[in-house]
């Protein structure tokens, strides 16, 4: 009984303020005679029980019952802090003396500080669709023959996202991937060439049954986006790692991309045989794109749109075209 008397005297001293309310109980069986009780006043400190070495109070708990001691243990609850939560000045900690004929107690109430600056890595895929703009229009107000189908021009980007905290709800996600433009044509017989004098769309001339011309742009991109997080969640939200937020988040920030492929793709029918025609070339494709990126979230999802500043095609060779994409991301 001695054993079990100071066990449960010991950990009383973890606990934060003595309320006065009904204690929710959570009983752990030692052994077949012996038992570990933690009486929760506030389940705000269940959070809070995270971050103590319950390693380091066991060994000192065993060598005080191996010597028949039970006594309280000399060390204040802040010798069990693990490294990551360092207690604030002494002048913030208040003492609470209360004594009795057979004992004396204290309860030490403290602030603390964690360290709010650590970074979480997860992986994030961006699924959506893109077109472009021609001098603030889309093409298709004045029938160009490089317009796009909304549907079928689907934007893919594949991320490793790091998210480091820089503030209380002030997060910096910042990361690398993979991203690939398509731009579906509205008319499925649309041929893209090139020349000495830049790129051309033209009419494929040949008599089979068209279904499909489009245009693919590969990127490796790198993105450095501001988030504010209301919910103030270390990890980033997401599908893929089954984690989400109570908050409302946004953040908008820039990002780069290089090209490293890009080709023309025509599908049709001749003779009731179906053919694909790729042809991979550059078509005077800038190499570098660069533009802004703003994410809206909440919960375990968040929608994107992307905005491309500089022009699809090298200046006079094609077009004055600005990409975007928007959907959402997991």
């Amino acid at each position: 009984m001695k054993k079990i008397f100071a066990f449960i005297i010991t950990i009383g001293t973890f606990q934060f303020s003595l309320a006065q309310k009904k204690a929710d109980t959570v009983v752990i069986k030692v052994g077949d005679a012996s038992k570990v009780i933690f009486a929760i006043h506030d389940k705000k400190d269940l959070e809070t029980l995270k971050h103590y070495n319950f390693q380091s109070l066991m060994d000192d708990m065993i060598q005080k019952l191996d010597k028949r001691d039970s006594t309280q243990l000399a060390k204040p609850p802040t010798a069990y802090l693990k490294d990551s939560v360092k207690e604030v000045a002494p002048t913030d900690m208040i003492t609470d003396n209360s004594s009795s004929e057979q004992e004396e107690t204290k309860t030490y109430t403290y602030k603390r500080k964690w360290n709010r600056r650590k970074t979480y890595s997860t992986f994030s895929m961006d699924l959506g669709t893109n077109n472009y703009l021609e001098n603030g229009k889309f093409p298709d107000q004045s029938n160009s023959l490089y317009s796009v189908r909304p549907w079928g021009s689907w934007y893919v980007a594949l991320n490793s996202i790091q998210r480091t905290r820089l503030g209380n709800k002030f997060f910096l996600e910042w990361g690398g991937g993979f991203s690939w433009y398509n731009f579906k044509f509205q008319n499925d017989r649309v041929q893209m060439t090139k020349d000495d004098n830049g790129v051309n769309f033209n009419l494929d001339p040949r008599d089979f049954s068209y279904d499909k011309s489009k245009l693919t742009v590969a990127y490796v991109q790198a993105s450095l986006v501001p988030v504010i997080d209301f919910g103030g969640s270390g990890r980033k939200p997401g599908f893929f790692n089954g984690r989400s937020s109570s908050g409302f988040r946004f953040g908008v920030g820039p990002y780069v991309g290089y090209r490293i492929d890009s080709y023309t793709k025509q599908k049709y029918e001749n003779n009731s045989d179906t053919k694909k025609e790729h042809r991979h070339d550059s078509y005077y494709i800038n190499n570098l794109r660069y533009g802004a990126r703003m994410q809206i979230g909440f919960k375990g999802t968040d929608f994107f749109f992307n905005y491309d500043m500089n022009e699809l095609f090298a200046e006079n060779k094609g077009p004055k075209l600005n990409a975007f994409s928007f959907g959402v991301s997991f």
